[in-house]
C-alpha cells in the first residue's frame, strides 16, 4: 500500500528516468565525465521510505525545490525499489550522472558502496551522500549531523515533561546512526531528572525489513510503551515515525518527531496536538548547499557536519504548548548553551 502511494506523487521526469535506468547498462564509454554541457539541476536518489515520509526524505526534497525555485533548475528525485541491491543503486547513480545531473545525491547510509562506486567513474561530477562520511573522494561530500545533540535537547523536553516518569524511544533499525539518536536521548533525560526510565525498542535489524517504512511497526511499538506507562515516545524512524505519532495521539500522550518539523507536515495535520517538538536536522540546507556550491563553481568536498552550533540540528518550537512553557524553554536554553561551550559532551553511541 505504501509503494502505491509514493508511486504516485512521483514527477513525469522521475517515471522516465527509472525506464532509462531499467533501460542502461553501466557502460564505461562515457564515465569519464557528466553528462552534456548543461547542469539539469541537481538529482536526489531516495532512502527506504521514499517521498512523503514527512520526515528524513522530504527535508531532501525541501532542499532540492529551494534549489530549482532559485536557480532555475528541472532537477528530479528517484524513489527506492524494494529488495533492490547496491548495483542497482549504482547504476541509478550512474544515469543520473550520465543524464547531465550535478550533484547526485544519495539520500541515506545505505547509498554509501554506491556513491563510492559511481563517483570514481564520474569525476566530474559532484556526488553527495547523507548520513555516511566514510567516502574520502575529492568528488564526494559527507553530509553528515550531530543528531545525538538535538536527540539531548528531545531527552530534556519529554523529562520535564513527563508526569509518569516513563518514557520511551523506538528506533527504526537497530544501526550505529540510530544509536546516536537514543544516546543522546537517553543522557539528556538522565541529566534533567533522575528516576525517569527510558523504555527502548528498534522496530528491526534491517532496513530491509521495513524498519524506516512500516507506520504498523510504528504504531504497535508505541502502543507497547504506552501500555507500559510512556507518556512521551520519541521515535527516530523515518515513515514508520508516523504510525508512533499516530498512537501517541490516540493515547493523548506526546509524541516527538524527528528530521522534519513534523507539527507542521500536511499529512500529520490531524495529529499535531500531540507532536510535543521534533528533533530536526537541516536536510535541506545541507542539499541546498551543496547544490548551490557546485552552482558557484567551488563544490563542497570532504565532511561537512552540522551541529547545534552551526544552526544544522535543533528542537522545532511550533507547538504552542512547548514554546509557551517557560520552565521547558529555560531548561532546553540551558542544555543548548552548556553543548555549544563544551561543558555538556553528548554520547553517540
Amino acid at each position: 500500500m505504501r509503494r502505491v502511494s509514493r508511486i504516485a506523487v512521483a514527477s513525469v521526469a522521475t517515471a522516465a528516468l527509472a525506464v532509462t535506468v531499467s533501460a542502461c547498462g553501466s557502460s564505461s564509454s562515457s564515465t569519464s565525465a557528466g553528462g552534456g554541457d548543461k547542469n539539469l539541476g541537481l538529482a536526489l536518489a531516495y532512502d527506504v521510505g521514499g517521498k512523503g515520509d514527512q520526515s528524513f526524505n522530504d527535508a531532501a526534497t525541501a532542499g532540492l525545490d529551494q534549489a530549482d525555485q532559485e536557480f532555475g533548475y528541472k532537477s528530479t528525485a528517484v524513489e527506492p525499489q524494494d529488495g533492490e541491491s547496491d548495483a542497482d543503486k549504482v547504476q541509478r547513480l550512474e544515469t543520473l550522472a550520465k543524464q547531465g545531473y550535478n550533484p547526485v545525491i544519495g539520500v541515506g547510509f545505505a547509498y554509501a558502496p554506491a556513491v563510492k562506486a559511481a563517483a570514481a567513474k564520474f569525476p566530474k561530477t559532484t556526488f553527495g551522500i547523507v548520513d555516511d562520511n566514510q567516502i574520502k573522494a575529492s568528488n564526494v561530500t559527507d553530509l553528515v549531523f550531530h543528531e545525538e545533540q538535538a536527540s539531548y535537547l528531545a531527552g530534556v523536553a519529554a523529562a520535564k515533561t513527563t508526569k509518569t516518569n516513563t518514557v520511551g524511544f523506538i528506533g527504526g533499525v537497530d544501526v550505529p546512526l540510530i544509536h546516536k539518536f537514543e544516546a543522546g536521548f537517553k543522557q539528556g533525560v538522565a541529566d534533567t531528572k533522575k528516576g525517569v526510565t527510558v523504555k527502548s525498542q528498534y522496530l528491526t535489524q534491517t532496513a530491509q525489513e521495513g524498519g524506516f517504512s512500516s507506520p504498523d511497526k510504528g504504531e504497535n511499538a508505541a502502543n507497547g510503551q504506552i501500555d507500559a506507562g510512556a507518556d512521551v515516545v520519541y521515535a527516530a524512524a523515518g515513515l514508520s515515525g508516523q504510525g508512533v505519532i499516530k498512537a501517541a495521539s490516540e493515547h493523548k500522550i506526546w509524541a516527538i518527531g524527528v528530521d522534519s518539523d513534523q507539527y507542521k507536515q500536511d499529512a500529520l495535520a490531524k495529529y499535531k496536538d500531540s507532536i510535543l517538538t521534533s528533533a530536526m536536522k537541516d536536510v535541506s540546507g545541507a542539499v541546498y548547499n551543496l547544490a548551490k556550491s557546485v552552482k558557484d563553481g567551488k563544490p563542497q568536498t570532504g565532511e561537512v557536519r552540522a551541529s547545534l552550533a552551526t544552526g544544522g540540528v535543533s528542537l522545532s518550537d511550533s507547538n504552542p504548548v512547548f514554546k509557551d512553557n517557560a520552565a521547558l524553554q529555560a531548561a532546553i536554553k540551558k542544555a543548548e548553551e552548556g553543548i555549544k561551550s563544551g561543558s555538556i559532551t553528548v554520547k553517540d553511541s
